[in-house]
């Protein structure tokens, strides 16, 4: 198998690792500290290429995004009033154009536990048995969780359908 170099791995990776943390976070800054650590633990750790790059990458990923939302900084940020987030986004247009959507403003209102599931499953293309792996959950509870998500997302996917095809 061919060797990608650190300069590649990031360039492949790091946007949708970006997205990832940032459903997680619902904080560019903190999303972007986040990747920042998950290459800096990647790069000090001695893994070895075996076709699983993308899953190791997202699996750190999700567990810094988790730890994160435990710790001080984040509820010291919930306390603080919430600062209008979209003039920190002109500069990056992957996080903006998520915004933009309603659907996307819809998924970041879910509870993390009907977000990661949503996340994992249309943005990352993983199936049941992957995603429970990755989350160590039963798949039951995946589909669970997949399913009362897109009963929460319904009205608004309705809507945008309506206002997209006019019916």
């Amino acid at each position: 198998m061919l060797e990608l170099n650190f300069g590649q791995i990031l360039e492949e990776h790091s946007e949708h690792l970006l997205r990832i943390a940032y459903y997680y976070t619902k904080n560019l800054h903190a999303a972007e500290d986040i990747v920042q650590d998950v290459f800096i633990k990647y790069s000090k750790s001695n893994y070895k290429e075996q076709g699983q790059l993308r899953a190791y990458l997202t699996k750190i990923t999700i567990n810094k995004s988790k730890d994160y939302l435990k710790s001080w900084a984040y509820r010291k940020i919930q306390l603080q009033e919430h600062l209008p987030i979209i003039p920190f986004l002109q500069k990056d247009r992957v996080i903006q154009k998520e915004l933009q959507s309603t659907i996307g403003e819809t998924i970041l209102s879910l509870s993390l536990k009907y977000r990661e599931v949503i996340i994992l499953y249309y943005y990352e293309e993983l199936n049941t048995t992957e995603i429970a792996s990755l989350l160590q959950i039963p798949e039951s509870t995946v589909r669970t969780r997949h399913r009362r998500a897109l009963e929460k997302l319904r009205p608004v996917l309705s809507k945008e359908w309506e206002e997209l095809y006019g019916q």
